[in-house]
């Protein structure tokens, strides 16, 4: 990690920081005018929350000293970074005394993807939880169920890694360069589980809940790509010829993807929606996570297409069996990342299915697709149920429908009601 690099990652960090604002605002547009705030608010306590908890132990949990038994890292071992900064000249600064990228800068890139991964799942939850329970359920979540993955997965010693138990026993270890299983699969299984155990909105399905602002929507997906340029050539590691590969083929498959969700509209609905165009984004975003540096792209143009049709078609599922994932978290990120993930397995370069390398990989990535579904999907049923009985996650039916906003903050993003009265006023 020399100079030239720390910048990089560095720069990579703040550039992947700005899909968290993405993530706000392209859910704020979504929901309803009386619940915008709120939604933009639970995006800010997954940054705050997941940056304490970070530091203080999440970090630890993942990546710091005492691997444990391939499922989690002892949170006392690196309590407040304390294995991986010293003092030079009286200063305070990341060290790499083992030449290892995770005792270094890499502690700041790791912390947005876990800032990412929460943020996600605040989607499904839109217009009815407290803002207090949720800020406890991040930094459990954060704590219990995605730093152990992250270990898991790429710590050296993980269960999932390269040299770890599980990869040993199939023969093959995993594919996830950017973080599909985590930011796709794994915040998609836990805003289902919420959303199984809080309920459905008022109304939900019988009274209309349309998107309030679809340019706010479209600006959160320009910003989501922007940022996702920094998560995925940053996941290079290295200011390098991969870092550029990886710039190209996340055009590639997000492209892909926004055409094949507008073809699939087109063909059901006779409309190209910016809605669409937008849902279509970052389901190609998520898509190319898992194998961002190791498809060609003619095959991340091919994973982008198949992500875009499956998530279009899935968006229905919740009205057919009666979920109320509001803004379609299980639908784009979900399926996104699913799909990402087999097409890692079939399309790798010198180790897909499809390009001469044998089975072993697509079945390693399905072994990591179930265990991520199983161990988050378990995690955080317990985590929600634990949270409903105790604080209690949603607003009351009446607070609900006057809107969260003036319950929960005790304001409005738009003052319609004053601007007007202001206006008369003027023209008496």
């Amino acid at each position: 990690m020399d100079s030239g690099n720390i910048a990089w990652l560095l720069l990579a960090s703040c550039l992947a920081f700005l899909v968290v604002p993405g993530i706000a605002f392209f859910y704020g547009g979504l929901v309803r005018v009386k619940s915008i705030l709120n939604m933009i608010m639970l995006s800010v306590g997954s940054i705050v929350v997941t940056g304490l908890v970070w530091v203080l132990w999440g970090w630890s949990v993942a990546f710091g000293g005492g691997n444990g038994a391939g499922i989690a890292g002892n949170p006392f071992a690196g309590f407040l970074l304390h294995d991986a900064i010293g003092s030079k000249d009286g200063q305070f600064v990341a060290f790499d005394s083992k030449g290892s990228l995770y005792s270094c800068i890499g502690i700041a890139f790791e912390c947005v993807l876990a800032m990412i991964a929460i943020a996600v799942v605040s989607g499904a939850v839109a217009e009815r939880v407290k803002f207090s329970t949720w800020l406890v359920f991040v930094a459990v979540w954060v704590t219990v169920v995605y730093a152990p993955l992250a270990h898991m997965e790429w710590n050296p010693n993980g269960l999932l890694s390269s040299d770890g138990a599980l990869s040993q026993a199939i023969g093959a270890h995993t594919s996830d360069i950017a973080g599909g299983a985590l930011i796709g699969v794994g915040s998609a299984v836990s805003a289902m589980m919420i959303v199984l155990i809080i309920g459905r909105r008022r109304g939900f399905q019988f009274v209309p809940m349309k998107p309030h602002n679809l340019p706010l929507t479209m600006l959160g997906a320009f910003l989501i790509w922007f940022g996702c340029f920094g998560l995925t050539t940053g996941s290079a590691v290295q200011a390098g010829g991969s870092a550029g590969y990886a710039w190209l083929n996340t055009v590639v498959c997000a492209s892909a993807a926004t055409l094949a969700w507008l073809g699939v509209e087109r063909l059901r609905a006779g409309h190209f929606t910016a809605l669409g165009a937008a849902s279509g984004m970052v389901t190609g975003l998520v898509a190319i996570l898992p194998g961002v540096t190791v498809m060609s792209p003619l095959w991340a143009l091919v994973t982008g297409v198949l992500a875009g049709i499956a998530a279009c078609l899935s968006v229905s599922a919740k009205y057919r069996l009666g979920y109320d994932d509001s803004l379609d978290v299980v639908a784009v990120n979900g399926v996104g990342g699913i799909v990402g993930l087999l097409a890692t397995g079939l399309f790798a370069n010198g180790s897909g299915l499809f390009v001469g390398g044998g089975i072993r990989l697509l079945f390693a990535e399905l072994v990591l697709i179930f265990f991520v579904i199983l161990y988050a999907g378990v995690l955080t049923g317990l985590i929600a149920f634990g949270l409903e009985k105790t604080l209690g996650w949603r607003v009351g039916e009446t607070e609900e429908l006057a809107g969260i906003d003036i319950v929960d903050q005790g304001e409005r993003a738009y003052d319609f009601e004053d601007s007007m009265n202001s206006v008369i006023k003027e023209a008496k």
